[in-house]
């Protein structure tokens, strides 16, 4: 029985488990309505909602390989840095509100090495890769080097310093076809319906959780924090 699980684990979407992690999706045929209604309820800024879903996208960007590292290195450090402060309380900082209003107190929350930036770091490249999902899904005559361009542009580009700008130029040389990213997505139990629908519900899930964050980084002045 414990293999044949991981097996269905496996061959499951990375877009599925990423609901799955979140509890929004008990089955594969839930209604969009029902997802609809359940993204519009009062957010929980909760720091393991934050931390499950940026985890289940490193799991794809390891799926699509080398193409992103740099975007994958930057999300596994502020998960190591969110994940280091909730081994040391988890009660305490299960909120998200909770971590930037101690930082704030403290007077580190711009600190280069703030769970505050790891947050917002973190909201910023769950945005970017909601939005190259939702491009890549309804665009088919863009490539995917066009997409992530455009994604990159309105979601990480303006908060990125002329280092990481240039580290993305690089990045954005090696994006494969398309094709593959779609195949890389659907997993082994999927087609591109399944896909579609998936994806749907898994912006209608994190939005919430976006909000939430961006609420955070305006009401203390955060949301124009830059990396070098």
């Amino acid at each position: 029985m414990e293999k044949k699980r991981k097996e269905m684990e496996k061959a499951k979407s990375g877009l599925r488990l990423a609901m799955e992690e979140l509890c929004l999706c008990s089955s594969g045929d839930e209604k969009e309505e029902q997802m609809q209604v359940k993204a519009q309820e009062q957010p929980r800024s909760s720091t393991m909602d934050l931390l499950s879903v940026s985890e289940q996208l490193l799991r794809v960007l390891d799926e699509i390989g080398p193409t992103l590292l740099v975007l994958r290195q930057d999300i596994q450090q502020n998960i190591q840095r969110l994940q280091d402060l909730l081994e040391t309380d988890s009660s305490k900082y299960a909120s998200l509100t909770a971590i930037v209003t101690e930082e704030v107190e403290q007077g580190t929350v711009k600190k280069t090495k703030s769970c505050t930036r790891a947050i917002i770091w973190l909201s910023r490249s769950i945005s970017f890769s909601k939005c190259l999902l939702e491009r890549l899904l309804k665009a088919p005559e863009l490539s995917l080097s066009e997409i992530v361009e455009e994604a990159y542009a309105k979601t990480l580009k303006p908060w990125h310093g002329w280092i990481s700008s240039a580290a993305y130029k690089v990045a954005m040389k090696l994006v494969p076809e398309r094709e593959v990213l779609i195949a890389l997505l659907m997993g082994n139990c999927q087609d591109f319906e399944d896909l579609t629908e998936d994806a749907k519900m898994l912006t209608y899930a994190v939005q919430p959780m976006l909000e939430e964050i961006d609420a955070i980084s305006v009401k203390h002045n955060l949301d124009k924090l830059k990396s070098s």
